[in-house]
């Protein structure tokens, strides 16, 4: 009797080539909050947590002795202008020499440099925010005494709307892209190529879409990868920085890819892949495969398997290569198939 396998005949297919890899999310813009003067707090003028705006005033330091050295060099200005203007006409007459005005006009000048520099320090008191985005805590209270440039921030702001996600892709990866592209295996449609669609840790899918902004140029060496960086809309601010995520990233187009059902592919104890056909003259034939990768439950055959080629899924163990078969549809949605 001739046994009857079920087979899955093979036909070329239009496939989107993705890559679904791990990553995680950073702010788009991350400004650490730092005093430029020395001076004591005298007031926090945000909420811990809230969103604020750039230019708005974050802390008041004590202005008193800026105002104060302000005050002492306008003070001083008159009367080191009323000195230049006097030995001016002075120097006509010969009066005084003009050492005595150059002295006079440099001593002008420190104070006008002085007056600039008190009035940039009095600015300085007011510390502002420099991005838009959501402030974290505060480091200091009122009453602090902070110093320019200090290596402590008073706080930190990242701007979230949009966000980045970084996402490593192995350099190994990287190389099998670039050889199926130069082999004609892999087309590209730029538009769709710079989309990336991210799964969130849940497993639900964020409703909106990414761009792929570049892939970096340099390997990692200690894990061999690269980095991929997309951004992100986040008006809701569903997605918070060091988030961990899945980006799923278009790489191109195989428009003529041939999947074969995974239940169709067995191992060697070589560790070979290979699949039984229907050839034909109705005989079952071993052919040894070379497979990218699964998408879903197929496999993405790169060499071995053909359009037209009928692939043995149910009967494989009671049938070997050279042995006469009766091939039926393989029906994935009946509940027992006739080659069972």
């Amino acid at each position: 009797m001739i046994p009857e396998v079920a087979v899955v005949t093979l036909q070329a297919e239009k496939v989107s080539i993705t890559d679904e890899l791990p990553g995680r999310t950073s702010a788009f813009l991350i400004a650490e909050i730092r005093p430029q003067v020395n001076g004591i707090i005298q007031k926090r003028l945000f909420v811990e947590g809230a969103d604020v705006k750039t230019g708005q005033v974050l802390y008041q330091i004590d202005p008193a002795p800026f105002q104060a050295a302000l005050d002492r060099v306008e003070a001083h200005l008159p009367s080191l202008r009323r000195r230049v203007d006097r030995y001016k006409k002075a120097l006509a007459e010969q009066a005084v020499s003009q050492q005595d005005l150059d002295d006079a006009t440099a001593a002008l000048k420190q104070a006008e440099a002085e007056l600039k520099t008190a009035r940039i320090n009095l600015d300085y008191t007011r510390v502002i925010s420099p991005i838009s985005g959501r402030i974290g805590t505060s480091n200091v209270t009122e009453g602090a005494i902070v110093t320019a440039y200090q290596p402590v921030a008073l706080a930190t702001i990242q701007q979230l709307d949009p966000i980045y996600v970084d996402v490593p892709q192995s350099a190994t990866e990287l190389l099998r892209l670039r050889r199926a592209e130069e082999e004609g295996r892999l087309s590209h449609d730029q538009t769709q190529r710079s989309k990336v669609k991210l799964v969130l840790t849940d497993g639900t899918t964020y409703p909106l879409e990414g761009e792929l902004q570049f892939r970096d140029v340099t390997v990692d060496p200690t894990t061999g990868s690269v980095i991929l960086r997309a951004v992100f809309p986040n008006p809701d601010n569903l997605l918070l920085p060091g988030m961990f995520v899945r980006a799923v990233i278009t790489e191109g187009m195989n428009e003529q890819a041939i999947l074969v059902p995974q239940q169709g592919v067995a191992r060697t104890p070589k560790g070979e892949a290979v699949a039984l056909i229907v050839n034909r003259e109705e005989k079952v034939e071993q052919r040894v495969l070379s497979l990218d990768f699964a998408l879903g439950d197929r496999w993405l055959v790169r060499s071995g398997l053909e359009s037209g080629d009928r692939v043995i899924v149910e009967g494989m163990q009671k049938v070997k290569p050279g042995v006469s078969v009766k091939a039926v549809p393989f029906n994935a949605d009946s509940s027992k198939n006739t080659a069972t």
